[in-house]
Order: C-alpha cells, then sequence, then structure tokens
C-alpha cells in the first residue's frame, strides 16, 4: 500500500541518453588539443661553464623563450621539481651531479608530465650520448653547436611536449567522463553499478544494513519548457547540490538518469534512511532555481523511493534496486512531490509539507546509528 501527498504525476522517462525530460541534450564537447600556453615555453639550461651557459641562454632569449641558468644537474633538478618547465638542457660533465644522473633523475620525477631531456656534450664523446639516450634523454646537441640546428631540434622536441600533454590531457577527460557525470559532477551510471555491487557485498559479509534511495525531479518538462534548457540544467545542477549536502562522505551519489538520482547509503538503518529523505526532500523544496540570470525562477518537488537491506524480499543488489524504483513509482502514481519506503507489510512514510533550508555550513547528522523514532512514520492496516 503506497500514500503520499499532493503532486502531479508523470511518466518515468528511460534511462537513455536524454538528460532533461522533452530535451535531448547536445553530443559532448568534442576532445579539442590542448590551448596553446599562455606564454613562451620555459628552458632550463644547466652548465657549470658561466660561458658557454650565457651563449646558449642568449640564443634561446633571442628565439623567444624563457631561460632559467642552472650552474650543475643538482639545481637543474630542484627547478624541474618546482613545475613549469617545458625543456631541459644538461652538460654531461658538472660537478655536483652530472648531466646522465640528472636526466635519470628528472626522468624519474615527472610522472606522466613529458619533460624533454637534451645533452650537451662534445663530438668526440659517443659513449656519453648513447648512455645518456639509453637512460632516458630524448635528445643531444654537440660542441661547438650551430645556432640554427640547436634551435630546430629544440623546436622538434616541444612539439613533442605539445602533443604528449594533449594525449594526456584527453585520458584524463576519458578516465573522468567514465567516472563521472559530465552535467551534475556526480558519478554516472556506469560506476554507480560498480559501487553498490561493492557495497552490497560488504553489507552481506559484515551483515549490516544497505539502504537505496531514489530521486526523482517531479515535472521538469514543465521547467523546461517554462525557462528552457538552461533552467532545466540548473535544476539538475542544484538538486545534484542538494543532495550532496544531505549525506555524508561515505555515502555514493549518483546520477541515475534523466531526471533521477541514486543514493546509496551504507550502514544506514531504516529511520536513518527515512531521516536522509526527508532531509533531501525538504532541501530541495525550500530552493530557488534560475537557469541564467534575470531569468524564470521555479521552486521544484521531488519524489522519494527508499528501500533497505536486508528484508525478506531483497535478497540482491538488483532486487534492492528494483525495490526503490517500486516505491518511487507508486509515488508517482499517487501525484509525486513524497516519501515512500519500501517494506514488506506496507509502511508508508509522509514528510510535512513545510520545507526547511538547510545552511550550507550545517553540520550532516550520522545516521549509522538508527533513530528510536523516525518522523511521521505510519503503518497502514
Amino acid at each position: 500500500m503506497w500514500v503520499g501527498r499532493r503532486g502531479r504525476g508523470r511518466l518515468r522517462p528511460g534511462r537513455g541518453s536524454r538528460n532533461l525530460a522533452g530535451v535531448t541534450r547536445d553530443k559532448p564537447s568534442e576532445l579539442r588539443p590542448s590551448d596553446p600556453p599562455a606564454g613562451p615555453p620555459v628552458i632550463v639550461v644547466a652548465d657549470d661553464d658561466r660561458v658557454t651557459r650565457d651563449t646558449i641562454c642568449s640564443i634561446l632569449t633571442r628565439a623567444g623563450y624563457l631561460v632559467t641558468p642552472a650552474n650543475d644537474g643538482q639545481e637543474a633538478v630542484e627547478i624541474v621539481g618546482q613545475g613549469g618547465v617545458d625543456l631541459v638542457l644538461l652538460d654531461i660533465l658538472m660537478p655536483r651531479l652530472g648531466g646522465i644522473e640528472a636526466c635519470r633523475i628528472i626522468k624519474s620525477v615527472t610522472g606522466d608530465a613529458f619533460v624533454p631531456v637534451m645533452l650537451v656534450t662534445v663530438k668526440t664523446d659517443t659513449a656519453s650520448r648513447v648512455e645518456g639516450l639509453k637512460i632516458g634523454a630524448d635528445d643531444y646537441i654537440t660542441k661547438p653547436f650551430e645556432e640554427r640546428e640547436m634551435i630546430a631540434r629544440i623546436e622538434a622536441m616541444l612539439r613533442i611536449k605539445r602533443l604528449n600533454d594533449h594525449l594526456v590531457s584527453v585520458r584524463q577527460k576519458l578516465e573522468r567522463l567514465s567516472v563521472y557525470d559530465e552535467l551534475t559532477g556526480l558519478y554516472n551510471f556506469r560506476y554507480l553499478h560498480t559501487r553498490l555491487r561493492e557495497e552490497f557485498k560488504r553489507a552481506e559479509r559484515y551483515h549490516e544494513p544497505l539502504a537505496c534511495v531514489v530521486i526523482d525531479v517531479d515535472n521538469l518538462r514543465m521547467h523546461n519548457e517554462r525557462g528552457g534548457q538552461a533552467l532545466g540544467d540548473a535544476i539538475l545542477r542544484g538538486v545534484a547540490d542538494s543532495v550532496r549536502r544531505c549525506v555524508r562522505e561515505v555515502d555514493v551519489v549518483a546520477r541515475y538518469g534523466g531526471e533521477e538520482f541514486l543514493v546509496i547509503l551504507p550502514s544506514t538503518h531504516m529511520a536513518g534512511s527515512v531521516a536522509v529523505a526527508e532531509r533531501i526532500w525538504r532541501e530541495v523544496r525550500g530552493r530557488v532555481f534560475v537557469g541564467e540570470p534575470g531569468g524564470v525562477a521555479s521552486r521544484v518537488a521531488v519524489t522519494v523511493g527508499v528501500a533497505m537491506y536486508p528484508s525478506p524480499d531483497i535478497k540482491t543488489k538488483e532486487a534492492l534496486l528494483r525495490a526503490a524504483d517500486t516505491a518511487l513509482m507508486n509515488a508517482k502514481r499517487e501525484g509525486g512531490d513524497r516519501v515512500c519506503v519500501f517494506q514488506q507489510h506496507g509502511t508508508v512514510y509522509t514528510p510535512d509539507l513545510v520545507p526547511v533550508v538547510r545552511r550550507p555550513d550545517a553540520p550532516v547528522r550520522d545516521r549509522s546509528v538508527s533513530d528510536s523514532s523516525p518522523p511521521s512514520s505510519r503503518s497502514k492496516p
């Protein structure tokens, strides 16, 4: 048996690529090459011979680079460690730390960041050049060097660096998109199932409760038509922020569908999960959403379905999701704008329709211990 408060029902959308009710989102922004650097490349020139070092610095400065001189390999390593270096020129023979050893250290500490290292050596020192290339040096120039050749080699290394930086940026973006929803910043549908499987196994192993809360934004299609896609996006981002502020750090909040969110509450009993659902319901009801500056201001309501493990009807994580979905669908059929709990004997929970805005700095209560008496709960025969 399911009972709720007032509100208008609507068809529940499928979990496809639609982001907003009635509006199909644009395709994700294409992965474009990284923006050009804000300033000229920074090159570190390490050579213990002042005349050679000053000569190289002068040539590179005239070519438009920012040059940082270093007296030896140790100083060069320290400069690179501070970040912001695009390329390093290292003389082979230097006091304290030679070029080959400095190259080894630089390559080991830069991680994913690609910092080209070029060795400066004499033409007859073939053995040092070979050793340096084997341990990670990217190129070399020989003394006495020809200015145009040196600049050409440096430009080639910087082109490779820009390409590598772009590939790293694309990989990081793809990794983020594989875990997070682009619009709300919450976990996405794929990652949600990974975490739910982990949390459900943990609950089974340690005989702990696990709650699942599904939140659906009521009448989002109407808000889309009234204020445009910008308002719909603002509502989804705002609801996501409200949900985040109503849960603990250990809880998992994810985008579940076009206008649905799901919260996994580990180690949370029935009373605690109902308190969270009520907190989310009140928080959203107390907010005003605006799509664009000077645009239409709207208030929205949400419908919340709650399910618990362990329960006689819930033995698997799939059953837990179905139970929460069932609670939500029944609540929507009854008009929406309410919280309903799935239980074997028909327990129904309905919050008072008095929205309360939670302050951003207000502490979130620990729900690992269930409340002695959940608010506004009753059993219907």
